[in-house]
């Protein structure tokens, strides 16, 4: 049977079923040589990427840029709502109308959620999300996955320890929605108090199969885990910098605690200090390798929405 990717925008992971994930994952890694400069593809040449990065971006939107030029094709935009027309004060929509007009797909990024599916409803050319706020981030959840697969071989039959900040970090949010479309997940849940996951997505996992435990300490976990993916406390999103400095360094991974482990480590980044650079040079390391599977995973997801949605 011949796989078909449905969506034609990538707004929430809570908007894929298992074979959608599937679907680009496997063509992610049919790219790799692509996105990894060893074979040409023009695929995409004459297309145009629309970036519309309202808040500041380093890895999302340089990976976007090369995964479209790794097909040959082009990208416009901006890289803060401060350089655009808005600072103008143009409304949202006009940029969005403006920027259908000249391109043949949208990435967005802002620090309101919903901003993105706002959008979508608007356009007729395909629009992805590439964070909105402390909301959903589909496109790092899709890569997290990729990494895993690779690294560990299944996502299936796996214990992942999400740290951090889970109360704002999107990437959490979308990670452990799309977890729970996979075969016997256990996922550990470790915050502070402040900063637990929030209820309506401990509400979606209940309506899963998915297990789950909230935990303060990873000492008490890590033996049981094959992954920690860890995230930084984001300073941005708090209104009282004191609120954030009580909280800031409550969990630091170093190299001492993870020996005689079996299992990798993950990080969305930027990275604070949670991840000693200790780290950075054993086996269990593989927040580069993630941040590098951008590009083929990216690759996939334009690829097959510009393809599937002509202009």
């Amino acid at each position: 049977m011949v796989k078909i990717f449905k969506l034609k925008n990538i707004i929430s992971i809570k908007d894929f079923e298992r074979e959608d994930i599937e679907y680009l994952l496997d063509e992610a890694s049919k790219l790799e040589d692509i996105a990894q400069s060893k074979a040409v593809s023009e695929e995409l040449k004459g297309k145009i990427l629309g970036l519309m990065f309202f808040e500041p971006s380093t890895r999302t939107r340089i990976s976007f840029e090369t995964a479209m030029k790794r097909f040959n094709g082009q990208c416009i935009g901006f890289a803060s709502s401060g350089s655009s027309s808005v600072s103008k004060g143009e409304s949202i929509a006009d940029t969005a109308k403006m920027f259908e007009g000249y391109s043949d797909a949208l990435v967005i990024r802002h620090e309101l959620e919903g901003v993105s599916k706002f959008i979508s409803d608007i356009v007729d050319v395909p629009v992805i999300n590439a964070g909105d706020g402390a909301g959903q981030h589909p496109t790092q959840t899709l890569l997290d996955l990729y990494t895993i697969r690779n690294e560990i071989g299944s996502i299936d039959d796996l214990n992942i320890a999400l740290i951090g900040d889970l109360k704002f970090g999107r990437t959490v949010h979308s990670l452990a929605q799309a977890l729970s479309l996979f075969n016997n997940i256990k996922i550990y849940l470790v915050s502070p108090k402040e900063l637990r996951m929030p209820q309506e997505i401990l509400h979606d996992l209940n309506k899963t199969n998915v297990d789950y435990v909230e935990v303060d300490n990873i000492e008490d976990i890590i033996d049981d885990v094959d992954v920690l993916y860890v995230t930084r406390i984001q300073k941005e999103r708090f209104v009282d910098i004191n609120d954030y400095l009580k909280i800031k360094g409550s969990y630091i991974i170093n190299k001492k605690m993870l020996e005689g482990k079996d299992l990798i480590v993950m990080h969305p980044l930027p990275r604070i200090d949670e991840i000693a650079g200790d780290v950075d040079d054993t086996k269990y390391n593989k927040y580069f390798k993630q941040a590098a599977n951008a590009v083929p995973v990216r690759m996939a997801i334009l690829k097959t929405l510009i393809k599937n949605n002509p202009k």
